[in-house]
């Protein structure tokens, strides 16, 4: 057994435990721990508690020096930073008033994205994840989901999930692979049914097969792909053993019910949802994913945070991080301003980046700070917790630990 390691003292530890998977939270509700300390072994919490009272079992000790606020590593549950090429353009003719339709035949869009990503290399791909990565890390993102649905056919999406694989093996961080094959319709097929059916005994039993991912989502939207026709796919992807997640209510209704009738992990976007889906949703065990990042990037709506919480839902917040409509990558930035707009106390914000945000991707050993953790936690050089969310994400981690190692120093 590797010899324990006492990191502190910190001026504030938030193990952000103790505290409701879903509903509304008040940041009286926060646990903190002043002069707070961690003892690590083997890459796994072994105690949390005061500084001075577990030295005696620690054989050595990595001092903090000075005032530091310690927390839970970000867990980011929905990106898509595996990618080719760029989208400067579609932000420019959006920003000038041009519509989607407009940018789509302009050459731009979804598709844009889908041809230099076809263009790439695997490696090539590998290099982008981990590039994008490496910033999340210094952003104290510790655990970051990557989708495919970039390659849209069974070749390409194989390609995309081998990079994230090779990526994962590679980085620091903790890459959790999606199959989003269901991303769109591609241009090289008549049908919706046929693609899907394509990929339903093509690709998924390749997945399977070679455990290149656990989690399938689709975008449920009139653009992508209706209620009915993805109900087959779900099906299927569920007897298979996969976990579900869906694309749901970004411009239009409907995505959210399949969800929960699919028994959902999360359903993500949702700033279309009225009363109707976020009362679906709160009664619900899936999870509601905003992405307040697609909503600065596209100059839309949040998703409605606040009344999900109040209606008793549980929230995540996420990235989005993407070429087209997410640009920005910056997880604490999106969740700082979507808690101004939406009302959102530090208690929500945090959690939904943490523990709320590992559920939404099952992961039980990560988002708190808690004896058999991931030892994967972000210290910040302030002596108060709310001076993270108050500088909207410009305060940045003076040190990220994953598995017990600091790997930004």
């Amino acid at each position: 057994m590797i010899k324990p390691l006492l990191i502190g003292p910190f001026t504030q530890l938030l193990p952000m435990t103790g505290l409701p998977f879903k509903g509304a939270l008040k940041d009286e509700q926060l646990p903190i721990i002043e002069n707070g300390g961690i003892l690590v072994s083997e890459g796994k919490i072994l105690k949390v508690g005061v500084f001075d009272e577990l030295k005696s079992d620690a054989v050595d000790v990595h001092h903090i020096e000075g005032d530091h606020v310690c927390l839970p590593g970000f867990v980011d549950s929905h990106t898509h930073i595996c990618f080719g090429g760029t989208r400067a353009r579609d932000y420019a003719y959006r920003n000038a008033g041009k519509t989607y339709l407009e940018i789509a035949k302009a050459g731009g869009g979804i598709w844009d994205t889908v041809t230099q990503t076809r263009q790439a290399s695997q490696e090539e791909l590998v290099q982008g994840i981990i590039s994008r990565s490496k910033k999340h890390l210094r952003n104290g993102v510790t655990t970051i989901e990557v989708k495919s649905g970039y390659g849209l056919s069974v070749d390409e999406e194989l390609k995309m999930l081998r990079a994230i694989r090779q990526a994962n093996e590679i980085s620091n961080v903790s890459l959790i692979p999606t199959c989003l094959a269901a991303h769109m319709k591609p241009k090289d097929w008549n049908q919706n049914k046929e693609y899907l059916e394509e990929i339903t005994t093509v690709l998924l039993p390749i997945i399977k097969t070679n455990n290149l991912a656990h989690r399938v989502d689709a975008f449920v939207e009139e653009s992508a792909f209706s209620p009915e026709e993805i109900k087959p796919y779900f099906q299927k992807a569920k007897e298979m053993g996969f976990d579900i997640t869906v694309h749901a209510d970004q411009f239009t209704t409907g995505g959210s019910q399949v969800a929960v009738d699919f028994g959902a992990v999360s359903a993500d976007h949702l700033e279309a949802s009225t009363k109707k889906e976020i009362q679906l949703l709160a009664k619900s065990n899936t999870i509601a994913t905003a992405l307040p990042g697609a909503s600065i990037g596209l100059g839309c709506a949040y998703t409605p945070a606040r009344r999900i919480l109040d209606a008793g839902g549980a929230l995540s917040i996420a990235s989005d991080h993407n070429p087209g409509s997410a640009p920005m990558g910056d997880l604490l930035t999106q969740a700082s301003i979507l808690g101004t707009f939406e009302k959102l106390s530090n208690t929500e914000v945090l959690s939904g980046i943490t523990f709320r945000a590992a559920a939404a991707l099952r992961l039980s050993d990560r988002g708190k700070l808690e004896e058999g953790a991931q030892a994967d936690f972000v210290v910040f050089p302030t002596d108060n917790y709310q001076e993270i969310t108050y500088h909207q994400g410009q305060l940045k981690p003076s040190e990220v630990w994953k598995k017990g190692i600091n790997v930004c120093k």
